[in-house]
């Protein structure tokens, strides 16, 4: 048996995040993914903002900005333009090498190839204090005092301890990564309605100069349909925008999962924190992760080495008040959103599509991040007609 104080399961951004922290912090930790590698399996997008991504330490050699953004319906379309980018297309495996590298360096012992198999509860309380683990090294058993799931979508330690439930509602989604003959590389497009998705949307999100992801996602339970076989379709009748690209060759497929309900409540249990996707922490609107995991992340590591200093596994509820604190109100407004869109015809598409033409780029970038808070609907009101302004406070506010 190998003891640690503290243990990760899950080498994306999240588990890698929490154990750069912890390891910084002091701690002795380990991560386990079950991957033949670090960031072996693409199954995001990388679409987030500058800015936020730029705080947490990840610069631009890690993304492509962008600073337009194209919103297109079956009759509809609008291109939002910004003077300076202020989202971006992360380059998602490096951003996550550049992680691991970050925790190796930090002190955390990471394995990949690493399955856990179980997890080990004491007999009289059955609180966590270990796990089995397949690893290049065999089987192995790890003595542990907090575990942080950071599995992804899964929630593979809470579901093995039962006491989360599925996810009800959640995003599958398709993309190929593909070489673009001709693309801009500095606009990123959302394509709605029944040509690109049942209940979701598909994207065109520039990587570099001739690369994009091209994907499609769909809500379940509104719709069981394949994302994979609308993409398909997509690409081989070469729906606008992509007949304007020219050749499109595909060099990589990824496909994957994200919750898409909100935050799992709760995210903390005694010796057990959720972190990431295992937790919901995302951006229903653009199904957006990847800043969450780092910096919520981060602070799961830091506050778990914190309570084993202290020997006081209550203090881990602190992580928990602090996400909702700060996001609690920004995924119910974009919940609410979410809701609204899912549903809408393509005629309502149109008529959305009209709304968003109001919008500079700041306050696109705002309502997509669902920043869009009351305060700036007001100064949304100054500038641009009553009709709209009256739309866009319904479909922010609207349950």
């Amino acid at each position: 048996m190998i003891t640690y104080d503290i243990a990760v399961v899950g080498g994306g951004p999240a588990g890698l995040s929490a154990a750069y922290a912890a390891a910084k912090a002091g701690g002795n930790v380990i991560l386990l993914e079950k991957d033949e590698s670090i960031g072996h399996s693409i199954r995001t997008s990388g679409v987030t903002w500058i800015d936020e991504i730029e705080k947490l330490g990840i610069k631009s050699e890690h993304y492509n900005p962008i600073k337009n953004y194209s919103f297109l319906s079956s009759s509809n379309e609008v291109t939002i333009r910004g003077n300076t980018p202020k989202a971006c297309v992360l380059n998602v495996r490096s951003t996550y090498q550049h992680l691991a590298m970050l925790a190796a360096e930090a002190g955390a012992e990471i394995m990949v190839r690493s399955r856990v198999t179980n997890v080990v509860t004491t007999p009289e309380d059955r609180r966590i204090c270990g796990l089995k683990a397949k690893t290049p090294r065999g089987d192995t058993v790890i003595d542990c005092k907090i575990v942080i799931d950071a599995s992804g979508f899964s929630s593979y330690i809470a579901r093995c301890l039962g006491i989360i439930r599925e996810w009800r509602r959640y995003g599958i989604g398709a993309e190929y990564e593909c070489y673009c003959e001709n693309l801009d590389q500095e606009t990123w497009v959302l394509m709605v309605g029944k040509d690109y998705s049942d209940a979701g949307y598909a994207w065109i999100f520039p990587v570099s100069k001739n690369k994009a992801r091209i994907g499609v996602g769909v809500g379940r339970p509104e719709s069981y349909s394949d994302p994979l076989k609308k993409l398909n379709h997509i690409m081989d009748k070469k729906l606008r925008p992509l007949n304007e690209i020219g050749k499109i060759q595909p060099i990589e497929l990824h496909y994957g999962f994200i919750p898409n309900e909100g935050p799992r409540t709760p995210m903390v249990y005694d010796r057990l924190l959720l972190v990431g996707d295992s937790a919901g922490q995302s951006n229903p609107l653009v199904l957006e992760g990847i800043r969450y995991a780092i910096e919520y992340g981060r602070l799961a590591g830091n506050i778990a080495i914190k309570s084993v200093s202290e020997d006081r596994s209550k203090g881990l509820a602190e992580y928990e008040k602090i996400w909702r604190e700060k996001n609690q109100a920004m995924i119910t407004s974009a919940l609410r959103v979410q809701k609204r869109w899912i549903g809408l015809s393509d005629e309502e598409w149109d008529r959305e599509i009209d709304i968003l033409r109001e919008m500079s780029a700041d306050e696109f970038v705002d309502f997509i991040k669902a920043k869009f808070n009351l305060g700036k609907l007001m100064r949304f009101a100054l500038n641009h007609p009553k009709l709209a302004t009256r739309q866009l406070l319904g479909l922010v506010t609207r349950s």
